[in-house]
C-alpha cells in the first residue's frame, strides 16, 4: 500500500513551488487531492499543476472565509471524510518595519496567518465529525519557517506572520489532541523553489550558504518529504511539533 492510500488531501499554495511539490508527492502515495490556490499559474513555469495531476483545482483566497469553507466542503465531497490539510499559501513583501505599508502589514497577515487560522477551523470543524482512523481523526500539517523562531532580514511582515503559524500550530494540537486531531509544521530553511526576485538575489544566496552547516540549499521536495511524514500514519504520537527542514540553519 501507499502510504497515503485512502486518505483525502486539501493543499493550499498548491500551484507553485513547496505546494506543488507537496501535490506531486501526496498524488504518487496516492492521496484523493483538492489543490486550492489564487491562480493556476506556475511562478518557476510550467503546465498547471492540477493539470499535470489530473485532479481538482479550486481557485479561491485562503483570506476570505467563504473560500476556505467551500473549498473543505468540496474537498469532503469525494469519500465524505477531509483526512489531511496542507496550509502551505504564503505571501510576502520583503520590507523593514519602517518601510511596511499599513496595507502590506495587513495583507500577509490576511494571507499567511488569518489564512492558516480560517483554513484550521474549518478543518477541525469537519474532522470533529468524522470517526477515529489510525489514531487520527484528521490531520493538519502547516508550512511555517525558520524565521517563525529568528528574525527573518528585512522582512518583519513576514517573520512575524510565521511566528503566528507556529504558535497556532501548538494550541491546535494542545486544544484538539484528546479529540484526535493532530497538528503539526514544517519549517523549512531557504528553499530554491525556481522564483525569481529578491528571493535569489546574490545577497541572500550568499547569506543562506552561510548559515546552512549542509552544502547545498533546500529543494521543494526536501519540504515535501516532511509533510508527507506528518501526514502519514508513520507520524505517531507527535503533535504539536514544529519540524525543521532547514540543512542544519537552526543548529547553528
Amino acid at each position: 500500500m501507499k502510504r497515503l492510500d485512502g486518505k483525502t488531501a486539501l493543499i493550499t499554495g498548491a500551484s507553485s513551488g513547496i505546494g506543488r511539490a507537496i501535490a506531486r508527492k501526496f498524488q504518487a502515495e496516492g492521496a484523493t487531492l483538492l489543490l486550492m490556490d489564487i491562480t493556476e499559474a506556475v511562478v518557476e513555469g510550467g503546465e498547471p499543476t492540477h493539470k499535470i495531476l489530473d485532479v481538482p483545482f479550486f481557485q479561491g483566497d485562503v483570506s476570505s472565509e467563504a473560500d476556505v469553507e467551500e473549498a473543505v466542503r468540496r474537498a469532503t465531497l469525494p469519500t465524505g471524510r477531509l483526512d489531511i490539510v496542507v496550509n502551505d499559501a504564503v505571501i510576502r513583501v520583503g520590507k523593514k518595519l519602517t518601510d511596511t505599508s499599513l496595507e502590506e502589514w495587513n495583507r500577509v497577515m490576511a494571507v499567511n496567518l488569518a489564512g492558516v487560522f480560517l483554513m484550521c477551523r474549518a478543518a477541525v470543524r469537519q474532522m470533529l465529525t468524522q470517526e477515529i482512523r489510525h489514531e487520527a481523526r484528521g490531520r493538519i500539517v502547516n508550512i511555517s519557517s525558520q524565521h517563525g523562531m529568528i528574525s527573518s532580514p528585512e522582512d518583519v511582515s513576514y517573520g512575524t506572520s510565521k511566528a503566528g503559524v507556529v504558535y497556532l500550530t501548538r494550541q491546535i494540537a494542545a486544544d484538539y489532541g484528546r479529540d484526535n486531531i493532530i497538528c503539526n509544521a514544517v519549517a523549512p530553511g531557504k528553499i530554491l523553489t525556481g522564483k525569481s526576485g529578491r528571493a535569489v538575489e546574490q545577497r541572500w544566496l550568499d547569506y543562506s550558504h552561510a548559515r546552512t552547516p549542509l552544502p547545498r540549499l533546500g529543494r521543494s521536495e526536501d519540504v515535501a518529504n516532511a509533510a508527507l511524514f506528518l501526514a502519514s500514519d508513520e507520524a505517531t504520537f507527535i503533535t504539536g511539533e514544529n519540524l525543521m527542514v532547514d540543512g542544519g540553519w537552526m543548529a547553528g
